[in-house]
């Protein structure tokens, strides 16, 4: 067997081109959160749209995602002129990271109109404006996440530059659901529309910043314009899917990140509907429930890090990860006291700082090995794919608020609640979201086989075929 030590080069990028890196992702997150985090709950509980609307809008909104996310990763994979020049990730990242802060402004300035009256005037806004979103975040993610195992090649590297990025990560998801609470007042259409604009400026600031970082070195570029002629004639769409579906590693983790996905967009977006008819208190009760996460994913990231290099296996720590969440997410359930959900979440945000932590090497590790099936790269349709797959956790957050609120009897407006109502809030909030991700680990621990030695056959493989 070949020992990690002899696979591993040395470390390529200096800190500060990592932490540039990592703002993109801090950028990204934010915005993320503070999408999962407001969306549902606007439309629904402060515009009054019927929540069938909502989630009908979200299901076209999955169809769409069908065909966007794996299909942008494998048209981004192709070589263009431009990508030639400058790169082929760069250009991409650029044009779909840029805009999206704009994207998430217009999904909180919909047309006035009454929703009982126009609904559909109210879906058909929800569903472009958050088709737009998704299209800007597809294009920059698929590429981001494709460039990080391009530009960081042995596993010392990615792992540190996990860690840089993970920490700016985490805190894009705090802060994105921390501070759009301070500028929201219940009740008040207005401010919505002010966080709006106030989350799409913090977003652009920070995607300008991780420029140096995202930008392709000499290095990389050569080394793909050294099979830029071979990779004109590519494989179709359909049998670069039917390739990455043989990859059981692959399988294996899409079904884990699609449940972890399930878990964050869930609990991120029955928090306004916590804080507001749980714990009837103002939206900034919110800013210190995240603050709590933070602490918990911040302080623990690094310690994530150091255990992901003592004990050398990817495998291992975000399934151990992932059990966690699930343990820490059962509390919820039946908790209703805000001093207590403060402490469960400080735990939660140390399972997520793992979670998350592992992602990137873990499909890194995803991607070395379907480089040594193919002997060339589809990084950009296996992160499509990927995403694709995170989308569902939108749809399955959607259908459950929908099937929970309808079968408590929520009523869409209104300044408060039924406790059967309240219920169906600790429905979505834990219960589904805890049987998800406990499943999920359940069946990468079966399917994923990706263990230490055979991560270091497949780097030492790829150096020698020069991909």
């Amino acid at each position: 067997m070949f020992s990690m030590e002899n696979q591993d080069i040395e470390i390529m990028h200096s800190k500060t081109n990592m932490v540039s890196f990592g703002f993109s992702a801090l950028s990204r997150e934010f915005l993320l959160m503070a999408f999962n985090t407001f969306v549902f709950f606007y439309y629904e509980a402060e515009l009054g749209l019927n929540v069938w609307y909502i989630m009908l809008a979200l299901i076209f909104f999955a169809i769409y995602n069908a065909i966007n996310d794996p299909l942008i990763g494998y048209l981004t994979n192709r070589p263009f002129k431009f990508t030639k020049r400058w790169g082929r990730r760069f250009p991409w990242m650029i044009i779909g990271g840029i805009p999206l802060g704009f994207s998430y402004f217009l999904i909180f300035s919909p047309p006035k109109v009454d929703p009982q009256s126009g609904p559909w005037v109210l879906f058909a806004w929800l569903l472009l404006a958050t088709c737009l979103f998704d299209t800007c975040n597809t294009i920059f993610y698929v590429n981001f996440q494709a460039f990080f195992a391009d530009k960081f090649r042995s596993v010392a590297e990615r792992r540190t530059a996990t860690g840089i990025q993970m920490i700016l990560g985490i805190l894009g998801v705090a802060l994105g659901a921390m501070i759009p609470p301070l500028l929201i007042n219940f009740g008040d259409l207005q401010s919505y529309i002010i966080q709006g604009l106030v989350v799409f400026l913090f977003g652009f600031i920070t995607m300008i910043l991780a420029i140096p970082g995202l930008r392709e070195d000499r290095k990389v570029i050569d080394r793909y314009l050294a099979t830029y002629d071979k990779e004109v004639k590519r494989e179709s769409f359909v049998k670069s899917l039917k390739n990455a579906f043989k990859q059981k590693s692959f399988i294996a983790f899409i079904v884990l990140y699609t449940m972890y996905q399930t878990l964050v967009v869930s609990m991120t977006a029955s928090l306004p509907y916590v804080v507001r008819f749980i714990l009837k208190m103002e939206a900034r009760a919110t800013t210190l429930i995240m603050a709590a996460l933070l602490i918990g994913s911040i302080a623990s990231t690094p310690l994530w890090v150091k255990l992901a290099h003592k004990i050398n296996d990817n495998r291992k720590v975000i399934l151990i990860s992932g059990l966690l969440m699930g343990a820490f997410t059962a509390p919820l359930i039946f908790v209703e006291s805000y001093v207590l959900i403060l402490i469960i979440m400080v735990f939660w945000g140390v399972s997520l700082g793992g979670f998350a932590a592992m992602i990137l090497p873990v499909m890194g590790d995803i991607i070395d090995e379907s480089v040594i099936r193919l002997e060339k790269r589809e990084e950009g349709t296996l992160s499509g794919i990927e995403q694709f797959f995170g989308r569902l956790g939108i749809i399955i957050q959607a259908l459950s608020f929908a099937i929970a609120h309808s079968l408590t009897g929520f009523m869409e407006g209104a300044e408060t609640q039924s406790d059967l109502a309240i219920w169906g809030i600790h429905v979505h909030l834990a219960l589904i979201p805890m049987i998800g991700i406990l499943f999920g680990s359940f069946i990468f621990w079966k399917l994923y086989d990706l263990k230490p030695d055979k991560v270091s056959e497949n780097q030492l493989r790829i150096k020698q075929l020069k991909l």
